[in-house]
């Protein structure tokens, strides 16, 4: 070594020597540095086995109703340029329809009404509010579902004008209402909104602030907005669009506060200019739902003439008389909120609608997508092949399968409703609508986290509809709030059953009227999968639920404390209460759909589902442990459990998911041949 180098010399030099004599000969060095074969693309039905089941009866059972006018609705969006087709993958590549999400707020706004206009014209809202029957009912829910899938804000623009607005004219209103606003809201003559939130109360609607004072000489009535916080607030088609409203207000009559009570008001003329003494706002840029143009209303002493109280449940005589049918306070301020739950019923299932097409995406891409393989020359693996994305990706496939029984339940429950039912529609919308929801989102941030990056571009959906859908959390009923009232109505039910002296009857709670269940000491795998066992044991948590929640309370009631802190205090198994009446509620409605199916290899798939639902649902809830209902040797066989399932589900995967009914169109290019989506013809916009 040359004594002249330095240091850092002698270390280059020694490291030069090294590369040197690693080099292989020229030859072998270009061999080894040759091209290797690029990926490509197979399609998971290339590889995957054939359906063990018909996708199609799945598909009717999920569904549910009107398979064919679902098909209709989403061929109407798919033939028109109005949806933004685009083709990816070249020439022949396939079309999709999706929102534009680059343009601004009052560019996606003009889009959605262009659209509603469309499908006006092509007949979709024939009969939404005019034509009586379950029937019809039930097909105008459907084609929502489908209209959701396209764009939540197209949803919801027209779930404000016909089941906010329209509802509240048809189920608040009487003749002189209906004859006046129903036909020309069906038309889109004109174009309703539903002000009930303001900005100082969302929830909390008996406090609103909004008053109005009824002028018996004017037989007239004039609303007013008092103060800052009264102002009507996140009102869907106010900013751009409405031209009525329904006005929530406190009816003050001779200075005395009748409570809240709606009226129809106009806001706009048939040009579109603000009528006077309104004020009307822009709620402004959000993170989602910007085809809706959310808005802000302050009235300053409007006169609306008196028959424009809606009146089927109470009325204001010429004279100012006060007239109510219902004498109780309380049941005449439920009726008047009875047009959310047709609203709740919605929105609980397109959140299953959604959730189904954020997993065909996951699922298809994990059937097509390869990473890493076991030996140092093998095949790369498929994702869903291993056993942890299974674990990501199967349980969810299992919920939505579920869940979409319970939405047909409550779909089905609603359109036969009798006023004998209000008290069990309230309640199961309002577990639906927070479960449902709430599952939606973690399952939108699961499948965006197992489709990796392409996750994150916006046409391939997933990333985006975690924006879009997030609002469901706590618009019509914020979720936490919507599941303590389920749990305070399981308690007065409770408080019922034991003053009288009678049974449980409804809301699935005759099981209270049995035995205790009896759990095994020690489960094993037939055991865990037997659907006796799995209604036992949530049937035995929601009993003693109920009855620590009732002794909870009773213990604050001893302690001095009225009975609204005593139910607030006992928050925590207030939770746990509504946690677990609403997962029995949906395993007791699959299971009955699972009965209705004849034996067969749809049968064995259905308990698949079922059985996965159940031991992730013990998997994920800490009360199984934490009150006693299974042992820690039981809690770790449930948990083997759910790998063994998910393991047997993902032959069925692709089928599973393809019986979701969801037209290709509607998915995104990651659902299909993603390399050729992203060739530099077509992926370089």
């Amino acid at each position: 070594m040359d004594p002249a180098l330095s240091p850092a010399g002698r270390r280059a030099a020694a490291i030069a020597r090294h590369l040197t004599g690693a080099l292989p000969p020229l030859a072998a060095a270009a061999a080894l540095l040759g091209p290797s074969p690029c990926l490509s693309y197979a399609p998971p039905e290339s590889a995957e086995p054939a359906p063990a089941f018909p996708p199609a009866e799945l598909r009717a059972l999920l569904d549910g109703h009107h398979l064919g006018e679902r098909d209709w609705v989403f061929r109407v969006m798919e033939e028109s340029q109005l949806f933004c087709p685009r083709r990816r993958g070249g020439d022949g590549g396939r079309v999709f329809v999706a929102p534009d999400y680059n343009e601004g707020k009052e560019a996606q706004r003009e889009a959605t009404m262009r659209r509603i206009a469309h499908l006006a014209r092509r007949g979709v809202f024939r009969g939404w509010l005019t034509e009586p029957g379950a029937d019809g009912e039930l097909r105008k829910l459907a084609l929502l579902e489908c209209l959701g899938v396209y764009d939540h804000s197209l949803a919801i623009k027209i779930g404000v004008h016909f089941f906010l607005w329209g509802s509240a004219i048809k189920f608040l209103g009487t003749k002189r209402h209906h004859d006046k606003w129903l036909l020309a809201t069906e038309n889109y003559d004109i174009k309703g909104c539903f002000a009930m939130t303001e900005l100082g109360h969302g929830s909390n609607v008996r406090g609103i602030e909004t008053i109005a004072t009824y002028d018996s000489t004017a037989r007239e009535f004039i609303i007013n907005t008092p103060c800052e916080s009264a102002q009507k607030y996140w009102i869907g088609g106010a900013a751009n669009h409405a031209t009525h409203t329904i006005v929530f207000s406190q009816l003050h009559i001779n200075r005395k506060n009748e409570g809240v009570h709606a009226f129809v008001a106009q806001i706009r003329d048939e040009d579109g200019n603000v009528l006077p003494n309104i004020h009307i706002a822009d709620c402004g840029h959000k993170i989602g739902l910007n085809g809706v143009d959310n808005g802000r209303i302050w009235f300053q002493n409007i006169r609306v003439p008196r028959e424009n109280l809606l009146n089927l449940v109470a009325d204001v005589l010429p004279d100012g008389q006060y007239v109510s049918m219902i004498d109780d306070p309380d049941q005449r301020f439920a009726a008047f909120l009875s047009p959310l739950t047709l609203g709740r019923v919605n929105i609980a299932v397109n959140s299953v609608y959604i959730s189904k097409v954020g997993l065909v995406i996951a699922v298809r891409y994990s059937l097509s997508r390869r990473a890493f393989s076991l030996t140092p020359d093998g095949p790369e693996m498929l994702l869903l092949d291993y056993p942890s994305h299974q674990r990501r990706l199967l349980p969810l496939l299992a919920k939505v399968c579920l869940m979409s029984s319970a939405g047909n339940f409550m779909k089905k429950m609603y359109v036969k409703r009798t006023p004998e039912m209000s008290k069990s529609i309230h309640i199961y919308s309002s577990a639906l609508k927070a479960t449902l929801t709430w599952q939606n989102m973690i399952t939108l941030q699961e499948c965006r986290e197992a489709c990796g990056g392409q996750g994150l571009k916006t046409e391939n959906r997933v990333g985006i509809f975690k924006a879009e859908f997030d609002v469901q959390s706590t618009f019509e009923g914020d979720n936490n709030v919507l599941m303590q009232q389920v749990s305070k109505a399981l308690y007065a039910e409770f408080l019922a059953a034991q003053k009288k002296k009678k049974a449980f009857k409804g809301l699935g709670l005759e099981h209270l009227n049995g035995p205790t269940p009896v759990i095994p000491d020690k489960l094993t795998s037939s055991i865990l999968r037997s659907s006796k066992f799995q209604m036992d044991l949530f049937c035995l948590r929601e009993r003693d639920l109920l009855k620590q929640f009732a002794e909870e309370v009773s213990l604050h009631l001893a302690r001095g404390e009225s009975r609204e802190k005593a139910l607030m205090l006992s928050y925590q198994l207030a939770e746990d209460l509504a946690r677990a009446f609403t997962e029995r509620t949906i395993l007791q409605i699959f299971l009955e759909d699972e009965m209705n199916v004849p034996s067969g290899s749809l049968k064995e798939v259905l308990g698949l589902l079922r059985s996965l639902y159940v031991m992730v649902s013990i998997d994920e809830s800490a009360s199984f442990l934490r009150y006693g209902y299974l042992s820690r040797d039981n809690v770790a066989s449930v948990r083997k459990e759910v790998l063994k399932l998910c393991g047997e589900l993902r032959p069925h995967a692709l089928a599973v998911v393809s019986s979701f009914g969801i037209p290709d169109a509607f998915l995104s290019p990651l659902a299909f041949d993603w390399i050729e989506a992203n060739v530099l013809s077509t992926g370089s916009h």
